[in-house]
């Protein structure tokens, strides 16, 4: 085949050394058969890429959401072996990461459908030993001017091929069917691969139809896109012929599932998201989709699991529209939407067990929502049908479902992966808020309100974060809700913490503990209290935070909620150093990492990575100390924390002091004072300086006292306890 000896031009002779170019870009019509070709050489090559080959379908020419260079990225790297906490959030510094790793590496890199150059950019090797192949409808010739790509533009197969495919795929099935008619066939297929598999699957399907008859009912389908047809549309129009022909031969119960399939938000399904679509039992729904898939409607990719051709997902939409009542297909969009909203909710009954659940009405009629045994299944799906619940938001505002729209960001908030970033979330947040207050329901309003401040506040907007917890606190207020009141002082009061106001976090903790305690919530009332133990700490009443920290961490022990022992166990950790019990600290923060891990929570794991590090760092353990710090700093980079990142970098700063390693200790503290002078957080940048000044007093001694009296101004801000201890420590110096 012409296209593969011009494919295999690109390796040198000895297929070993470097590449003739590092791009090779696949274009052509859809259903060309670009990505057939790219799969074939991909395997036909397989040994000259020793380190592998990564795939992916960027579904550029999907008609919802295509696929992001740092949805690819985050995928690529975890299979190149880096930690999905050690991933960064940026992109430039993912690309970065990901070039580095293929720069010593010899891989096969597939991005299948990909819509513009800025789509692939970010995901080519850039080294001469690895080779991307890109496939398009687009010529994307930047890729050519930029990056010296080569080109393969593929037009329609030549007559002879595109009957031996017809042939090839009724071999077995049909006797010797006419040479002139294959060819008819051939032509009125365009020549193009994927009609032509549809076709003979057709044919092959019907062994004693007549070729006439087929031949008969494809032209007669023709006809119908006649006077759409226009110049170089024909390939285009020939392909929907096609569909036409092949879905208009189906039996009832697939077709109307074809159409209905056209309705789900996201780009793949499972199976049991298509039962609810259809109101139908799994087991005939099953023998629809095996049917579909039989008729190269759809592709199977994992068991249970399908997805469209972007071209069939748009004519299955377009067939929905025109053959679905308006009423019929709001009913199946409702029915998915249910399918979602309850799974999930079921998913936070294993993520967030202790938060409040929303009050559900019954999910219409054929839909079974999903149950599961245990965390990990729950923590599975969940990153399984991120982008599907994401979709699912979209399409209910687009809808105008608003309750939905609602209900589904909310418990999407709840039941999102603790792998998975909050940024996501927060895109999608205001289709739920608008709509929430469209439906004029203060209670949800107040809701999603507290799931976005605490959003922000791990993102470091505390302003922000103030402003929706203290709207949220206004209507819990004045709805009289004393619970939500309850619950909103918690929250304000762990904004009031971040920002190092002390005394109003303490107000908050202790009425939120009072109520919870008069309305017999002993969970959330133990909350309040390790909050409350926590500002005891940070304002240096150490005595007074071991007691509370102790009394509720053996509560949590006895109920066995290890998501609120792990956070006891930190703050023990950090109290055991204050009290100088290194190998206490070391134990209680190893306790509470290993928790984290257990529950894949990337938040815990990252803040609590911290308290072993300082604990190691204390016993001597320095290498171990980096390594925990540079963990948390990679995990808090791509939960887009730069607070704690920074946190991390003024630990590693700490520890290469302790190493007399001086110059590495000062590029840490500045880097982390810098990121607090940002942020505005004055208590954390005066710890920075504090320890940049310690770092340079031997080598640059002005520079260190100019350090240190502006960490002494910042400090003035402050009259805590260990505030006032600093300040006295630092001028001792």
């Amino acid at each position: 085949m012409d296209e593969l000896d011009q494919l295999n031009a690109v390796m040198v002779a000895d297929r070993g050394g470097s590449l003739v170019v590092s791009v090779y870009v696949i274009t052509g019509t859809a259903g060309a058969g670009k990505t057939s070709l790219a799969l074939r050489w991909a395997h036909q090559v397989r040994e000259c890429f020793p380190d592998g080959q990564l795939y992916v379908n960027l579904r550029g020419y999907d008609p919802r959401e295509p696929i992001t260079a740092q949805q690819v990225l985050h995928g690529f790297l975890t299979a190149l072996g880096v930690r999905p906490d050690a991933i960064p959030h940026n992109l430039d510094d993912a690309a970065g990461l990901y070039r580095s790793l293929l720069a010593e590496r010899r891989m096969l890199v597939v991005l299948d459908n990909a819509a513009t150059v800025s789509q692939v950019r970010p995901l080519l090797p850039g080294s001469t030993g690895s080779l991307a192949v890109v496939t398009s409808r687009s010529r994307l010739s930047g890729l050519a001017i930029r990056d010296g790509a080569r080109r393969i533009t593929l037009g329609t197969l030549p007559e002879a091929e595109a009957v031996a495919l017809l042939r090839a795929v009724t071999a077995g099935y049909r006797s010797e069917d006419d040479a002139e008619k294959l060819t008819e066939l051939a032509h009125l297929c365009a020549c193009l691969p994927l009609a032509l598999r549809i076709a003979a699957e057709r044919a092959a399907t019907h062994p004693y139809l007549r070729l006439d008859d087929l031949i008969t009912d494809l032209r007669d389908e023709s006809a119908l896109w006649d006077v759409l047809s226009t110049g170089d549309e024909d390939e285009a129009e020939a392909v929907r012929t096609v569909f036409t022909w092949s879905y208009r031969a189906l039996a009832p119960s697939a077709a109307r599932l074809f159409r209905l399939l056209g309705i789900h938000p996201g780009p793949e399904f499972s199976l049991h998201a298509a039962s609810a679509l259809a109101g139908l039992p799994t087991g005939r729904v099953r023998q629809a989709l095996d049917t579909l898939v039989g008729a190269h409607l759809l592709e199977q990719t994992a068991p249970d699991r399908y997805e469209f051709h972007d071209l069939l997902r748009a004519y299955a939409t377009k067939q929905a529209q025109e053959e679905e009542p308006a009423e019929d297909r709001t009913a199946a969009l409702c029915r998915v939407l249910d399918w979602y909203v309850h799974t999930a909710d079921a998913v936070q009954s294993w993520i967030e067990p202790e938060e409040d659940r929303l009050s559900l009405a019954p999910p219409a009629a054929g839909v079974l929502p999903l149950s599961f045994p245990e965390y990990d299944h729950a923590v599975d799906w969940s990153e399984r049908e991120h982008a599907n619940l994401l979709a699912a938001v979209r399409a209910a505002g687009a809808a105008s479902l608003d309750r939905h729209a609602w209900q589904l960001s909310t418990v999407l908030f709840s039941a999102r992966a603790p792998s998975i970033s909050v940024n996501d979330w927060l895109a999608v947040a205001p289709i739920g808020l608008e709509a929430v207050r469209r439906l004029g329901e203060p209670l949800g309003e107040a809701w999603l309100l507290e799931c976005l401040g605490m959003s922000y506040t791990r993102g470091n907007d505390l302003i922000k974060s103030r402003e929706c917890h203290e709207s949220a606190l206004a209507i819990r207020r004045e709805v009289g809700d004393r619970h939500g009141e309850a619950q909103c002082l918690n929250l304000l009061g762990l904004v009031h913490l971040r920002l190092r106001e002390l005394a109003n976090a303490e107000t908050c903790f202790q009425r939120a503990r009072s109520a919870f305690g008069e309305l017999g919530f002993p969970h959330w009332e133990s909350i309040a209290l390790i909050n409350l133990a926590d500002v005891c700490y940070q304002a240096g009443r150490v005595d007074e935070a071991a007691h509370n920290a102790e009394l509720v961490y053996a509560g949590y022990r006895a109920r066995n909620d290890r998501p609120n022992m792990g956070r006891a166990l930190r703050l023990l950790s950090s109290i055991h150093l204050d009290h100088g019990e290194f190998d206490a600290a070391l134990r209680t923060a190893s306790e509470a990492v290993n928790i984290a891990l257990d529950l894949r929570h990337h938040v815990l794991e990252g803040y609590w990575l911290i308290a072993l590090g300082n604990a190691q760092r204390a016993l001597g353990e320095f290498s171990d100390s980096l390594i925990s710090f540079q963990r948390s700093a990679s995990l808090h980079r791509r939960l887009g924390d730069r607070s704690r990142e920074a946190m991390a970098w003024h630990g590693t700063g700490e520890t290469y002091r302790a190493m007399s390693r001086l110059d590495e200790a000062a590029k840490f503290h500045r880097r982390a004072a810098a990121a607090h002078h940002a942020l505005g957080d004055h208590w954390h940048e005066a710890l920075a300086l504090d320890g940049l000044a310690f770092a340079l007093a031997e080598g640059d001694g002005d520079q260190s006292r100019q350090h240190r009296a502006e960490a002494l101004r910042l400090l003035t801000r402050y009259d805590d306890p260990r505030a006032e201890g600093l300040r006295a420590q630092i001028e001792q110096r």
